[in-house]
């Protein structure tokens, strides 16, 4: 019997995602950005004291060798010849921070993982003390808390100015970012001061880790990391694009613990073993940079939200590094080739987004599943005059108000659950337009339409709403998987590889979704002024004195935010 042929297409393009919850590979045809295949591979994570949690990098770096074996196995099943792969890409949760032995390979702690909600920002929700889990409403990989002493200490000493950090970084000074994770480590783990005073420790952040260890690793792996991801340690200087002595002092990191500083898109090196050996790895961004490559948002003024538990807004600022008034971070957006230059974001957050519809879910019990809330969002079309402002811990930007708790607004005898899950929505969309005018402000563009992706985005009312309230249009790829996408496209287009063209004209059209406004102008201030009447009343209802459970984690924070 003859062999099967191998199936004939163009050149193709692996992706590894790596997020808090799982890892993926994904290849997709460089010419059309169609997926072919891909394999999951959900991820730990380790809760070892309350408000600390971490991963293991092995567990990590295995999970991205089985995924890779495991597609590619896929790949075989449906004839396609897996040596047209001609290039990986790495899209990574950002600011996780990895320190390990360059002469092991062995990880010296595990990975210190980030919050949900970056920034000046808090918590998704404060954990009671006591809590052995995340509390309802909480992303799963919430917050850790054990740097909160490090920033404290560090705030009370910032050089100069109060712009010291973020007139350098476009950061404030926050548990968030890398540099007080890697601080921590250096004065509580024993094993890193170790190595570092015997010149054995690197550190990275999951991005970098991966790429040394996939490209041999003790045996010539190469340590460095993107601008973008460089852009999210509190080390990096987003004007000069190097790692900043001064910043570093101020840290008290040793320079060289830190990877090369490299474009978003270049080969970086080859695989080392597994399925894709020899293969470059020559893509590197961090997820939501990578997101907004997939969603090709490569104007100055396009803007992207990723909707999940919360949301992520990055609006391509171009050339320019604009620095908010409005609490909004910037950040370095992409550089994609040594040669090319580097562009800037404004990146702002929702937290609770997602997470709104689970403690629907979970703690009022009006929905059993997620996503029942669209269909009983469906059964009535209207909130009746509800609102719903869910400040589970304070409100966040552009608002910064830590007295704030959430609300529902507006009842009357009529009001049922089926209007509490409207509003509920319609909060998602309210917030969201609170970031973007907050973005329109600060850069001074408005915006034509916003272009969407996350898992939230497969509900339709959200969406219409989401287009009803901005009064823009809300565009939706047909293709979800805009951030291994966009990772595939800057790996594929690297200086070396070129085999995905980035050039206007040769961008493959992309089946979009578009939601059109179907309000009156009127009608959708009218409703926006009333959300902003209910924000106005969910203030006030704690103070510092306050008795809650937990500590108000968000007053300390906030405390920060002003000092920065």
């Amino acid at each position: 019997m003859a062999a099967s042929k191998k199936a004939v297409l163009g050149p193709l393009v692996g992706a590894v995602d790596q997020g808090t919850s799982s890892t993926r590979f994904l290849v997709f045809n460089s010419k059309t950005a169609e997926l072919l295949s891909h394999h999951q591979v959900e991820i730990k994570q380790e809760f070892p004291r309350e408000g600390w949690v971490e991963q293991d990098p092995k567990e990590i770096l295995h999970s991205v060798y089985e995924c890779i074996e495991k597609t590619c196995e896929k790949l075989g099943q449906l004839n396609i010849d897996i040596s047209n792969i001609k290039a990986i890409g790495v899209s990574n949760q950002r600011e996780t921070t990895v320190v390990w032995d360059k002469l092991t390979g062995e990880p010296l702690y595990n990975a210190v993982a980030a919050p949900v909600s970056p920034g000046p920002s808090v918590p998704a929700a404060v954990v009671p003390s006591g809590s052995s889990v995340p509390a309802a409403g909480t992303s799963s990989v919430w917050l850790d808390l054990r740097t909160q002493s490090t920033v404290e200490s560090l705030s009370k000493r910032i050089p100069g100015n109060n712009n010291f950090v973020k007139s350098k970084t476009g950061l404030p000074l926050s548990t968030y970012f890398s540099a007080v994770k890697l601080r921590w480590l250096l004065d509580n783990v024993r094993e890193v001061q170790k190595a570092v005073e015997e010149k054995r420790a690197l550190f990275g952040t999951i991005d970098s880790w991966l790429i040394w260890s996939l490209t041999g690793g003790v045996n010539g792996g190469v340590h460095c990391t993107d601008v973008t991801n460089a852009s999210r340690t509190m080390l990096f200087n987003i004007h000069s694009l190097e790692w900043d002595k001064q910043l570093c002092e101020f840290f008290g990191i040793p320079m060289e613990i830190l990877p090369n500083v490299r474009s978003s898109s270049e080969i970086y090196g080859l695989m080392k073993a597994g399925a894709l050996e020899g293969v470059p790895i020559s893509g590197c961004l961090g997820d939501q940079s990578a997101a907004l490559v997939g969603q090709m948002c490569f104007q100055n003024g396009q803007a992207k939200n990723t909707y999940g538990t919360g949301c992520f807004l990055l609006c391509n600022t171009g050339h320019k590094c604009v620095f908010s008034d409005h609490g909004l971070l910037t950040t370095v957006a992409y550089k994609l080739g040594r040669d090319k230059p580097v562009y800037y974001a404004l990146e702002g957050s929702v937290a609770i987004a997602g997470a709104v519809i689970r403690w629907l879910r979970d703690n009022l019990g009006i929905i059993k599943t997620s996503e029942e809330i669209e269909k009983l969002a469906k059964e009535v079309g209207t909130s009746y005059g509800c609102y719903f402002v869910p400040a589970f811990s304070g409100l966040y930007a552009p608002y910064w108000e830590p007295s704030a708790r959430g609300i529902i607004c507006g009842l009357t005898q009529f009001t049922n659950k089926c209007h509490i899950a409207f509003a509920a929505l319609e909060a998602v969309c309210f917030q969201t337009r609170e970031i973007l005018d907050a973005m329109n402000r600060d850069c001074g563009i408005p915006l034509s339409h916003l272009q969407v992706d996350g898992g939230m985005t497969s509900n339709k009312i959200l969406m219409q709403l989401q287009a009803d309230i901005l009064y823009i249009p809300v565009v939706k790829p047909s293709m979800p998987e805009t951030t291994a996408l966009g990772a595939a496209m800057a790996a594929g287009a690297a200086e070396g590889v070129g085999v995905w063209s980035l050039e206007p004209e040769d961008l493959s059209a992309v089946t979009m979704e578009r939601f059109e406004p179907q309000i009156n102008a009127e009608e959708s201030e009218i409703r926006y002024s009333t959300w902003k009447k209910a924000v106005m009343k969910s203030m006030g209802w704690v103070t510092t004195q306050s008795p809650e459970s937990g500590k108000n984690v968000f007053v300390y924070y906030y405390h920060i935010f002003l000092v920065c």
